[in-house]
């Protein structure tokens, strides 16, 4: 049984600890002490240590980034099949004009408010982080990445 609370608005980021604060501090210590280092012993050594350093930085960053990019291909792909189930079949064509942060957002909405809301969305040009707000029934995305 799971004992965590309600997924919502307020608590639907994810966080995976080992990736974000152990790596995370680890690299962040580890440019800090080459800092201190190429302070104290001002040699080439020191500075390109500094530099790899700093560049350690580039995959962390594209670890996390390319996953959520196919995560959101994904999710554009599910929102879309499934406004096309639910919504009226002459509104199908409008599916298409939703942006990808629109899709995204409109993942969380239940069945019985996505229509509407993904109308909300193109009528008024809403942002991800406003779809989010005015969503009733929260539909828990358990799987994201």
């Amino acid at each position: 049984m799971n004992d965590s609370p309600a997924q919502g608005l307020k608590n639907h980021a994810r966080f995976d600890p080992a990736f974000h604060f152990a790596l995370g501090l680890v690299l962040v210590f580890n440019l800090a002490y080459a800092i201190v280092h190429l302070l104290h012993h001002r040699v080439i050594f020191s500075a390109w240590f500094v530099v790899l350093s700093v560049a350690v930085f580039i995959p962390y960053f594209k670890l996390r980034l390319y996953p959520l990019k196919v995560q959101d291909r994904v999710i554009r792909l599910e929102e879309r099949l499934r406004l096309q189930a639910l919504a009226p079949a002459e509104w199908h064509a409008q599916i298409y004009q939703l942006t990808e942060d629109q899709l995204i957002a409109l993942r969380f909405a239940g069945d019985g408010e996505v229509v509407e809301l993904a109308k909300q969305a193109l009528a008024e040009n809403l942002t991800r982080k406003q779809i989010k707000e005015r969503i009733k029934n929260w539909r828990a995305d358990n799987w994201r990445v």
